[in-house]
């Protein structure tokens, strides 16, 4: 039944490509945008030896086309077919990387140009598109005029695939994909400039809508709304460069979007990991930034749903508000009051982050509070996941139950700002509600903390009452966890009373907590998308139980030792 679903989806897709084939006429280009990534040369290099890094597999094909590559996934097949890969080859800037993207655009047309192969889903035909058009004054080069007539073809196969189809992406990021690249179609495609004003029109209403006025997106994830802004910043120099007018609507949504993106980034220059977000690819969020020309940051208390707290060189992020739910948490994580902490250039207290590119089962870990520097009652989460739902063709497991009640308040003083917290996630199962102070001195070296758990209610209370009964009286136990980068080498000091945090820089935090509790230093991981495996890091875990209705433990963070230089951040350099 499988191979036979998949049969009649293939020919679906080819027919559908099929009928939207635009009429024949010449096919051209009009007009030869600038190519708009920020490929990386290293790992254009590593391609153009046949080191193919997606999805966190590797695949080892020298002299070998990408499409002969037996794909060992459908994400790295898909990573594969979207030619964001492009961008990294083409940063090499010599002739055989020139050659090498010639050649597997050239390659793709032929086999796939017609609707054939994976590579047809709307969010990935106009990340695709974006691609072979940027690159095209490079790729057309000295190319035969046979094989131009056939990546022209794919070109208008692909434009006109978008054109019928672009509503078939889900909301969000994937149709901002497919109408960026609709857009790029209309501005430079001979014979379908009426695209352009339909595109543009929709580009619009999709930024108006999905960009909220506190500047952020639905799914909370901040290197999404990178890349909903890059697209956006495309968009609005591409309309600039064809001497378009560009609608107030989407000049207006990046300049929500920018600030809160300035409000997300630490001082090392790269974004919180929340929700499914790493810290973005190297490069792209400084020129983001600095081509939307706007320097204003959020400074409004509350960015898309995140406290943002700078003092000195240190900047303190925190998730205030309940995970988001429905298709667009599919990768949403239970992390309501965690947070990060930065010092200068390096990371101190972080998150597990993203697992997706590990396999579903890192996916599904990283989500857990337990993955978050954040309290976790033992075995449960503040947010439940729950089954996998197909949505437009992609299998998520979105959240069902998360906190109904999330608070915070904010105060500042000459010597500190404060945060003060709490949500009610762990209310229904146990009637416990999370209460959260953190404390960051105006000179960025000291963070005290205070982590409770109480019934509040008489509700509260009973449901505390019957957790105790199934606990045997015994307690309920939970952790205060805070997740350490992987760059950092952490022990334990002061006889088992303390732990030393010492940082590349060469500064050395120092952790305490407050009073007589089980301080253990144990095993974490730090999961970057980029890396083949999990990187092995550490984490300081304060452990207790609660057998009344209310339990407190407190903590300080300190800086013990300056960094041995000084360079200026990255969030003050940009």
């Amino acid at each position: 039944m499988a191979s036979d679903r998949g049969f009649r989806e293939k020919w679906a897709t080819r027919l559908r490509v099929m009928r939207a084939r635009p009429r024949h006429g010449r096919r051209s280009l009009v007009w030869y945008p600038e190519p708009r990534g920020s490929g990386s040369p290293r790992r254009g290099t590593q391609i153009l030896g046949g080191l193919w890094h997606f999805a966190g597999q590797l695949v080892e094909a020298p002299e070998t086309s990408p499409w002969d590559i037996a794909a060992p996934s459908v994400p790295f097949e898909m990573q594969l077919h979207g030619f964001g890969w492009l961008d990294d080859v083409m940063a090499v800037g010599d002739r055989a990387a020139a050659d090498m993207g010639r050649a597997a655009v050239v390659d793709w047309a032929r086999r796939y140009g017609r609707g054939t192969g994976p590579g047809w889903p709307p969010a990935l035909t106009g990340r695709r598109l974006l691609r072979w058009i940027s690159h095209a004054p490079e790729l057309l080069r000295s190319m035969p005029a046979s094989d131009q007539s056939k990546v022209f073809d794919a070109i208008y196969n692909q434009a006109g695939l978008l054109r019928r189809h672009w509503r078939d992406a889900p909301t969000g990021l994937p149709r901002m994909e497919a109408l960026t690249g609709l857009l790029y179609a209309g501005l430079t495609l001979e014979g379908l400039g009426d695209l352009e004003a339909d595109a543009t029109a929709a580009l619009t209403r999709a930024m108006a809508d999905d960009i909220g006025p506190d500047g952020g997106i639905a799914s909370r994830n901040p290197e999404a709304l990178l890349e909903v802004a890059t697209l956006l910043g495309w968009a609005i120099t591409a309309l600039r460069g064809r001497d378009r007018a560009v609608p107030e609507d989407l000049t207006a949504a990046q300049g929500r979007a920018i600030p809160t993106l300035r409000a997300l980034r630490h001082a090392d220059g790269g974004l919180a990991r929340f929700h499914g977000g790493g810290r973005g690819r190297i490069g792209r969020l400084d020129r983001t930034l600095v081509n939307s020309g706007i320097r204003d940051r959020n400074d409004s208390g509350l960015a898309m749903g995140y406290v943002p707290v700078q003092h000195g060189r240190t900047t303190l992020i925190v998730d205030a508000e309940a995970p988001p739910t429905g298709p667009v948490s599919g990768s949403a994580h239970a992390s309501t009051l965690a947070f990060e902490l930065t010092s200068g250039n390096c990371p101190v207290i972080v998150n597990c982050g993203p697992g997706g590119a590990f396999g579903p089962d890192w996916h599904r870990a990283g989500r857990a509070t337990a993955s978050h520097s954040t309290v976790s009652i033992e075995g449960h989460s503040s947010a439940r996941i729950g089954a996998l739902l197909s949505d437009g063709g992609r299998r998520i497991a979105p959240m069902i139950q998360t906190p109904r009640r999330v608070q915070w308040q904010r105060s500042a003083s000459r010597r500190a700002s404060t945060l003060l917290l709490s949500h009610d996630g762990y209310a229904p199962s146990f009637g416990l509600t999370h209460l959260r102070r953190l404390n960051l001195s105006t000179d960025g070296r000291l963070l005290e903390g205070e982590d409770a758990l109480r019934a509040v209610s008489a509700a509260d209370k009973e449901r505390f009452e019957d957790a105790m009964t199934a606990a045997h009286l015994q307690g309920v136990p939970f952790q205060v966890r805070f997740h350490l980068h992987a760059d950092s080498q952490a022990e334990i000091d002061l006889g088992g009373r303390a732990v030393s945090i010492s940082l590349p820089s060469g500064e050395v935090w120092v952790f305490r907590p407050g009073r007589e509790v089980d301080l253990q230093l144990d095993r974490s991981v730090h999961l970057e998308p980029g890396r083949l495996n999990p990187r092995p890091a550490q984490q300081v875990v304060l452990s207790d139980r609660i057998v009344k209705y209310a339990a407190t433990i407190d903590w300080t963070l300190t800086r013990a030792q300056e960094a041995t230089d000084l360079p200026p951040s990255a969030a003050e350099r940009i």
